[in-house]
């Protein structure tokens, strides 16, 4: 998502890996938070503090701008604005009980109902889900992703015609497939210039969405097209020692590996692991192995690479590295999943600030969200770029040490 039309390599590097080897998880906790009983749900609270500090009470309710130094930033994605902010106000009310989050998420629901006119683009991730004109065919804007919406829909709300319409976004895609030798591959639209095979805009999620309509309807033809876009995607993996990474575009993106939700094996995965769990192929999940080792194999978060830049996101940097191997390690009880784990929270508790904000007004995240704009350094609120993506993975870490559970506000895009 960060920058289709990329050129060129930026590389900010702010932690040694000295300094963040010698922080146990003990002490990560101690220099954090004191001696709270519960760190991560404590973390997660004052994300929520810098969050609310930016509110915009309306007419309607509330919202939230991305950038609270900029009220003119509100929107209505789920992507970067206030969509965004309430799962993470749902997860804080789950987690505590406290009528507060459930009341911010309310008012923030609310003001979106008033505005839903406005909205006028389709997608899952940018737009209104379930818009019949989409030339997009991907998951954040396009087809794919407005597709696993209308499945939730269906299941969540029973809303008859979800599966129906679903259906036509799925025929839709297969005749959008391209043939190739080793399988089938999808560009973002018909004729778009470059290739971007992952999660985001490419072959990865709209196999995916496939793969999940199948599982919805039974019809043999959405998990054939999935399958022959896993075995494309395999063929142009990148091998090295046990892990796989592919491509971020091509042309010019041949050698460039992205590592998190977007262009990376984060996202990647989520096909393959879709695909292990309906045909009980275990050679699916051993690809879900192989990516984790490929991002492992890197020696992030210490080190910076080209594709895992200045950024702590749930699209394409720290913490959406940390929710997936959190996922690992919560469904296959793998040690060096929950180690690797604890580097990534280290990161992130590092690169929180309380610079510039009000006394008790919470912890903030500043991040390059754009590869190719290092110097473009910004503290968001959103979901996927910004503090609540953050402060709700910190709500799926107190989730995981209190109950053993995974989280409560689950997107259609996770297959776990």
């Amino acid at each position: 998502m960060c920058d289709l039309c990329a050129n060129g390599l930026s590389r900010r590097t702010f932690i040694s890996a000295a300094a963040v080897s010698a922080l146990s998880p003990s002490l990560l906790r101690a220099l954090a938070l004191g001696s709270a009983e519960r760190p991560w749900l404590e973390l997660a609270m004052e994300a929520w503090r810098w969050v609310e500090a930016a509110r915009i009470d309306t007419p309607d309710g509330a919202t939230w701008p991305a950038d609270p130094t900029d009220p003119e930033s509100v929107g209505y994605t789920l992507y970067t604005h206030s969509p965004g902010v309430i799962p993470f106000a749902l997860e804080l009310h789950y987690a505590t009980g406290d009528e507060r989050y459930l009341n911010a998420a309310v008012q923030g629901a609310t003001h979106l109902a008033a505005r839903v006119d406005e909205v006028q683009d389709a997608g899952l991730y940018t737009g209104l889900a379930g818009s019949d004109a989409i030339e997009s065919n991907d998951i954040i804007s396009g087809t794919a992703g407005t597709g696993l919406a209308l499945l939730h829909l269906g299941r969540a709300l029973r809303y008859d015609n979800a599966l129906e319409t679903a259906e036509g976004a799925g025929r839709r895609l297969l005749q959008r497939a391209v043939e190739t030798p080793t399988g089938l591959r999808w560009d973002m639209w018909p004729g778009y210039a470059r290739e971007m095979p992952n999660f985001s805009h490419g072959t990865a999620g709209i196999a995916y969405f496939l793969a999940t309509l199948h599982r919805a309807t039974g019809e043999r033809a959405f998990l054939d097209a999935g399958l022959a876009g896993a075995r494309y995607l395999t063929s142009q993996a990148t091998l090295d020692n046990t892990g796989y990474r592919i491509f971020h575009s091509r042309p010019g993106g041949e050698d460039l590996y992205y590592l998190s939700w977007c262009h990376g094996p984060v996202g990647t995965n989520r096909l393959f692991h879709q695909l292990g769990e309906i045909t009980g192929d275990p050679e699916w999940h051993d690809w879900v192995a192989r990516g984790a080792r490929g991002v492992m194999d890197t020696g992030i978060p210490e080190t910076r690479t080209p594709g895992f830049w200045d950024n702590i996101s749930q699209c394409c940097g720290t913490a959406g590295a940390a929710e997936h191997f959190l996922t690992l390690h919560r469904t296959t009880g793998n040690a060096g999943y929950k180690a690797f784990v604890d580097r990534l929270n280290t990161d992130l508790v590092q690169r929180a600030s309380t610079a510039g904000t009000p006394a008790g007004a919470g912890r903030k995240w500043t991040q390059a969200e754009h590869r190719v704009q290092p110097e473009l350094l910004v503290a968001q609120t959103g979901h996927m770029q910004g503090a609540a993506g953050v402060g709700k993975y910190f709500l799926h870490m107190d989730a995981m040490e209190e109950r053993g559970e995974g989280p409560r506000v689950v997107f259609p895009d996770d297959p776990w």
